[in-house]
């Protein structure tokens, strides 16, 4: 396509998607459901077709060098469509916000005052990697009422498409029109250009990928945006803590996986604790050959570590977020160090303080200013299925319009009602 013809392409997108946004505003919560349990449906009977298109795209990324992290990003099978399938069960067992009505209040005046639940209209949806994304937002979509654009990146198109034509399958099943999910075909970057600049078609545009394009969507976007720059996060040994727990939670928050954003990529250690848990801490991440990238302090506790894999830690390596099998280690006072140093350099992600201290526990969850703040829990968990949402469309490090892992509710927007029987303004 040339660049006149992606311009057109996607407004055509746009077009369509606004029609069926006003048919699935409509929809009664029995039909999405049945789309939703389609879709469940369709995907676990269909493991071994997408299992060949992912297999395409697998193979075009090692090919062109793509990082192993980034690669793993890209694979799709039985576990990942599994859950995928049981994250669009549940958004049908949940209830419909849609048409919910809160806080209705009789005025002075004899008229009522509430706001009703309502989908925002067309999202568009621009994310890298993750093919599994394509059903999370789609799903959501479904559920929320809304129609989407969806437009993955190159390097999963394959996969993309033929989760999509499952979506439009499950939604054709429904009696529900198919454009309510479309995805992007080409993989002409122009697309992503007009897709953002699209006021009159698009409601609010949701990045989910890497710095640089959440930038420049940031950047040049003539619609709103709802974004998360980076996922920094933090796990925080306190003094006093459960020993055990803390390296088992450390453990997982760190290499369970280490290619998504909610991994911790910083250790913070009270002083009290630093002697007895660093040393252990740092033989399982020697073990899992995890490089660590520390401050003086653990450093010198650490030396000792057979294996252990040392590097002096710069002023960088507190902000950076790794994707990989690093982590930056810091000493810290205890937890007015620890909370200051969080705010400083964290991306507002997700935070977690291991302690036996109640106290310090409530003031971890206060003061530190993030989406997501745990106590004596793994990083891990800030994700939309974990949580219950069903599903999630991202994890937002703004503060309007969501925050945090945006499910369901981040996907609508409240008007005021007012209802009266006949009151006049004096």
């Amino acid at each position: 396509m040339n660049a006149l013809s992606v311009a057109e392409y996607v407004q055509s997108l746009g077009l369509q998607a606004k029609q069926a946004a006003a048919a699935m505003a409509r929809a009664d919560s029995a039909t999405k459901n049945k789309a939703l349990k389609a879709l469940a449906r369709l995907l676990r009977e269909n493991i071994e077709a997408l299992d060949v298109d992912n297999a395409r795209d697998l193979e075009r990324a090692t090919a062109a060098g793509l990082a192993a992290p980034l690669v793993d990003r890209l694979r799709l099978g039985p576990k990942v469509l599994e859950t995928c399938a049981q994250g669009c069960e549940q958004l049908a067992a949940m209830p419909d916000l849609i048409g919910e009505v809160l806080g209705l209040k009789q005025q002075p005046s004899g008229i009522r005052v509430g706001q009703m639940r309502v989908p925002i209209g067309v999202f568009g949806m621009i994310f890298e990697s993750r093919p599994n994304v394509t059903i999370e937002a789609a799903s959501l979509s479904i559920k929320s009422g809304n129609a989407c654009i969806l437009r993955g990146g190159s390097e999963a198109i394959e996969s993309n498409k033929a989760l999509a034509r499952l979506v439009q399958q499950a939604l054709q099943e429904a009696g529900l029109p198919v454009d309510a999910v479309q995805l992007v075909q080409t993989t002409d970057r122009a697309a992503v250009g007009t897709l953002i600049a699209m006021p009159e078609y698009v409601d609010v545009i949701i990045p989910r990928g890497g710095k640089s394009l959440i930038e420049r969507i940031s950047r040049e976007a003539r619609v709103p945006v709802i974004k998360h720059l980076d996922g920094n996060c933090h796990t925080y040994v306190d003094d006093p803590c459960d020993l055990e727990m803390a390296l088992r939670v450390t453990d997982n928050a760190k290499t369970q996986k280490y290619s998504p954003c909610n991994a911790s990529e910083s250790l913070l250690v009270a002083r009290g604790v630093a002697a007895q848990f660093l040393p252990r801490m740092g033989a399982i991440f020697a073990a899992k050959e995890v490089e660590m990238r520390c401050d003086a302090e653990a450093r010198a506790l650490l030396a000792a570590v057979p294996g252990a894999r040392l590097v002096d830690a710069t002023e960088q390596d507190w902000s950076e977020e790794y994707l990989a099998p690093i982590i930056s280690i810091k000493v810290v006072a205890g937890v007015d160090e620890a909370i200051a140093h969080i705010n400083r350099y964290s991306s507002h992600h997700t935070e977690a303080i291991l302690t036996r201290d109640h106290v310090h526990a409530q003031r971890f969850l206060r003061e530190v200013d993030s989406s997501s703040v745990m106590v004596n829990a793994s990083t891990r968990f800030a994700d939309g299925f974990e949580y219950g949402l069903g599903a999630e469309i991202g994890i937002s490090t703004d503060k309007f319009h969501a925050r945090g892992p945006v499910g369901l509710e981040g996907l609508t927007s409240l008007k005021w009602i007012v209802l009266g029987e006949g009151e006049t303004r004096h």
